[in-house]
């Protein structure tokens, strides 16, 4: 009796295995890509590309910087602050250049908005390494993306930004840099008071659903100022935002790490 009931348990614990093992292999063979141009994917349902020489034709459509012949495209349908923020590391740690960061309205149907961001490099080497950095920064700048079934709230900072943030928010290359959003709206709008009342920033721009988003459901409040203030606003707004998104659904959570 006691060998039955030792078999049925071993059986057990070697289909629950064997169907682990199987929906690992089925989620790797989904990643897997055999084109030259695939780089990789990360979170957000970000997918990153490279093309080692863009066709002349195309080139001049894109209305691209003639000297960069080689490209690194970052693009995803869940977030733009993070892959921004992502892509601004990557151009510190690259001979690269941002060409071009354009914000579409996806997040697959929720509030925000989703991304498109293209590198400009004369070595398509250069190219395909500021895509890898963007992909595995992107681990730590969803860290203080927070959401539940209402919406999301975000908060993204750097000591110093670069050209990235600058192409994206017009940020002072070289200073700190403060990105708090609030969706919906209107939780938006309280954040961004919130976080300027907190501490002594200087606000660059204030992007509502009708004027700087692409009609997101959105506020997106940008700012510099001293790190410690910096990080002090987005703090504070942080606190504010997860009491105030909670109220319309579960308590909002990260999905990684925060690093603020």
């Amino acid at each position: 009796m006691k060998e039955q009931i030792i078999d049925k348990i071993t059986q057990e614990v070697m289909r629950k295995m064997n169907a682990s093992n199987a929906e690992e292999n089925k989620s790797k063979e989904k990643n897997i890509c055999g084109l030259t141009e695939f780089v990789g994917t990360g979170r957000g349902d970000t997918i990153g590309l490279v093309i080692a020489n863009v066709d002349s034709s195309v080139h001049e459509a894109m209305n691209l910087d003639k000297k960069y012949r080689s490209i690194g495209i970052i693009g995803g349908r869940i977030g733009a602050g993070p892959q921004i923020l992502a892509a601004d590391e990557a151009v510190k740690a690259t001979n690269t250049e941002i060409l071009a960061i354009e914000l579409a309205r996806d997040t697959k149907g929720g509030a925000g908005h989703g991304s498109l961001i293209i590198f400009g490099a004369e070595d398509v080497a250069d190219a395909r390494r500021a895509v890898e950095v963007a992909l595995k920064e992107l681990e730590r700048t969803f860290g203080d993306v927070y959401g539940n079934e209402a919406g999301h709230i975000e908060f993204q900072y750097t000591a110093r930004a670069s050209y990235a943030c600058e192409k994206a928010f017009n940020a002072p290359v070289g200073k700190s840099f403060g990105l708090v959003v609030g969706a919906p709206a209107a939780i938006g709008v309280v954040l961004a008071d919130t976080a300027v009342k907190a501490a002594n920033v200087e606000v660059l721009s204030y992007s509502s659903p009708n004027q700087g988003t692409s009609f997101t459901n959105e506020v997106i409040l940008t700012f510099t100022g001293d790190s410690g203030a910096v990080r002090q606003a987005l703090i504070a707004a942080r606190e504010v935002g997860i009491k105030l998104l909670g109220t319309l659904g579960s308590v909002p959570v990260s999905e990684t790490i925060p690093y603020i």
